[in-house]
């Protein structure tokens, strides 16, 4: 067994696989032997021997569960970390857990709920290597009481043609290979902070809620949300709302009544990052 920290949460993992080694080592390897309780032991194993050497397949466990459908090997570094969301998603009953990018800059966090295909990771991974703080590119994990979101350390999932443009944004970023043709098309993980930087990161105030849609050739254009319209998309992208129930409910609508809330259409992310660091996290006092 060997340890993957994502500061919050802590996995035992093997595999059998040995490429995911490797993804583990570039996204991971800079974390020190930590002496911490492990909340999830996981494992990337051949279930079945014909599949282990004829169109190789893999599963990925929790324990004794396995959630998802065997997998080509090939994708065997991205199923251990879409199993690592699903662990966390399935069992964190104590902090409410949103599908949004979490952005930090001057301690202000701006969390960024979005369906497949808006642009939210790349989004996310050029942010994130520009000078903002990535505490989440899957996850918002939020304090029920405080209202306050927590940093994961954990890389940004980019997939098709973003792999190859965050690239060319960033060439000296360190990327995992990628893993071709998984449900989600190509896709590759690109580590976003060290382990030094992400140990100075603390919990941070939401100070705004943007839902961002990419649509190619078109001028920023910002659409300021309803308290309603942004209350409903917000609670529709937690995984553990109804589970939280009354506590759920509360937490939405603190965030809500405390931030601003836009629906964003864009093509140029440095028009976004302008707008979001003028308009928003500057107009923040």
């Amino acid at each position: 067994m060997l340890r993957i920290h994502t500061g919050l949460y802590h996995f035992d993992y093997c595999s059998q696989a040995p490429h995911v080694d490797e993804a583990v080592k570039i996204i991971y390897g800079d974390v020190p032997e930590l002496d911490q309780p492990v909340d999830f032991k996981i494992r990337i194993i051949f279930e079945s021997l014909v599949r282990r050497f004829i169109k190789p397949q893999v599963s990925f466990f929790s324990d004794q569960h396995s959630p998802f459908k065997p997998l080509p090997v090939s994708q065997a570094a991205a199923v251990l970390e879409w199993g690592m969301n699903w662990c966390i998603a399935a069992h964190e009953y104590n902090k409410l857990l949103i599908h949004a990018a979490v952005l930090v800059k001057n301690g202000k966090a701006i969390i960024f709920p979005a369906l497949p295909g808006s642009g939210k990771s790349t989004l996310t991974a050029y942010l994130g290597l520009a000078g903002w703080s990535t505490y989440s590119d899957e996850m918002a994990v939020i304090d029920t009481q405080s209202g306050q979101v927590s940093p994961l350390y954990r890389p940004v999932c980019l997939k098709n043609n973003s792999i190859e443009l965050v690239k060319s944004w960033h060439p000296a970023a360190n990327f995992t290979p990628i893993c071709r043709d998984t449900q989600k098309g190509d896709v590759a993980h690109v580590k976003v902070m060290d382990w030094q930087r992400y140990q100075s990161l603390i919990p941070v105030p939401i100070v705004a809620v943007v839902f961002p849609k990419y649509r190619a050739n078109t001028e920023l254009t910002i659409y300021q949300l309803s308290h309603l319209d942004a209350f409903n998309v917000l609670s529709k992208n937690a995984f553990n709302y109804n589970v939280l129930a009354k506590k759920g409910f509360e937490t939405v609508d603190k965030i809500i009544r405390n931030t601003a809330h836009f629906e964003i259409e864009y093509d140029n992310v440095a028009d976004v990052d302008d707008f979001l660091t003028e308009d928003i996290i500057e107009s923040c006092r």
